[in-house]
């Protein structure tokens, strides 16, 4: 077994990032179309290549954060900003954003098994959010920004339960984690400005304040997994 507490002694670089004054959705567009994708594909081995695609569901708190760490690795083929988690079917960022949805703020990631191990997705997870504030994350407060997991499938719930547990039982971060994890139902698609954000707003003041320090700091541990 790992030492999670050595492994993890860069945890606090990336949960005590700078927030200032700036909260995830201070700028919006509330015209654009909504999109509602449903997918609930497990792995699918693509014999032509020899490469097996699979799906991880996260929740981080902001998504245009979450967005922007994990679209930078190596073997993540593509990536979307959306809402898991809730009962509302179709539900729009305002609504997400009054809570009164139960949907939490995800990216849905499609990678190659073959290149990044959904292990290895989880330690960037644990790594660049604080997994023990309920319902929060820096200045963005609310259901919606919730640490979650949406597992896939019985070997994702186990790898993640089992990270968990080996987490909280080395006490890596000072308070335990509340990090839910539950199985996935049903995934949808943000707004169209949503995605891809952080490349297309880097001057945006949660850009420059939030996300920026954060990815400065993620790509010095994680230089060896990011694409070129």
């Amino acid at each position: 077994m790992i030492n999670f507490k050595l492994k993890f002694n860069v945890a606090v670089t990336f949960v005590t990032a700078i927030f200032f004054v700036y909260a995830c959705g201070q700028e919006s567009n509330p015209t654009k179309i909504i999109m509602n994708v449903e997918n609930n594909s497990n792995s699918i081995k693509l014999h032509a290549t020899n490469h097996e695609i699979d799906t991880a569901t996260f929740g981080a708190g902001c998504f245009w954060c979450v967005e922007a760490v994990f679209q930078r690795l190596k073997g993540v083929i593509s990536l979307k900003s959306g809402y898991s988690g809730g009962s509302v079917k179709n539900p729009s960022y305002k609504e997400v954003c009054n809570g009164t949805t139960g949907h939490a703020e995800v990216c849905q990631i499609v990678f190659d098994k073959s290149v990044i191990s959904y292990d290895e997705l989880l330690e960037v997870f644990w790594k660049t959010h604080d997994p023990t504030t309920l319902n929060s994350q820096g200045n963005d407060f609310g259901t919606q920004y919730r640490s979650a997991i949406f597992y896939h499938n019985n070997e994702q719930k186990q790898l993640a339960e089992n990270y968990k547990d080996q987490l909280n039982k080395e006490k890596v971060f000072q308070s335990p984690i509340v990090t839910e994890i539950v199985a996935y139902s049903v995934f949808y698609e943000a707004e169209d400005y949503h995605q891809n954000y952080f490349n297309q707003n880097g001057e945006q003041g949660y850009c420059r304040f939030v996300i920026q320090p954060k990815l400065e700091k993620f790509e010095k541990v994680f230089k060896e997994k990011l694409k070129k």
